[in-house]
């Protein structure tokens, strides 16, 4: 009996530390919204982009991208920020896909223009530009290698 009551407690114990752990896990991740304000951006491609990954300003973390779909009229991806009140965009604000390194990984990177009027929660903003597609890059640059190679015959 006093066998199984010690199996029981530390049973217990295990599931309370486990429970601890994943509450942590949650936090650090920021896997949750910023509680802030939404706004959208029209993209022809997004590549890579996920709900999650972050938006950021001057290497600053301001958001999370919270949604991607796709416009049904026009074909362009609809990505929805979630920005952190405490940061307003002018509405001639840019928004870039860049990559964080060559192994992948994307977040969206905001350069805010010289306007005094801010984009309001809901809006668009209306300068963006998609990702460069590194394959096409490599692409065209060995096409043109080739091109000077034959040139030089």
């Amino acid at each position: 009996m006093k066998k199984n009551v010690i199996e029981t407690v530390l049973g217990a114990v295990v599931l309370a530390v486990a429970f601890i752990f994943l509450a942590f896990s949650y936090s650090s991740a920021n896997v949750g919204g910023t509680g802030g304000y939404e706004v959208k951006a029209r993209f022809s491609s997004i590549g890579g982009l996920n709900i999650g990954d972050k938006v950021v300003i001057s290497g600053v973390k301001v958001g999370n991208v919270s949604g991607v779909e796709l416009d049904k009229d026009s074909y362009l991806a609809i990505v929805s920020l979630d920005i952190d009140p405490k940061y307003q965009l002018p509405d001639d604000t840019a928004a870039f896909i860049s990559s964080e390194s060559l192994l992948g990984g994307l977040y969206m990177q905001l350069e805010p223009g010289a306007s005094e009027d801010m984009i309001e929660s809901g809006g668009i903003i209306q300068y963006t530009q998609a990702p460069q597609n590194l394959e096409q890059l490599l692409g065209q640059f060995i096409f043109s290698l080739q091109g000077d190679d034959e040139e030089k015959k």
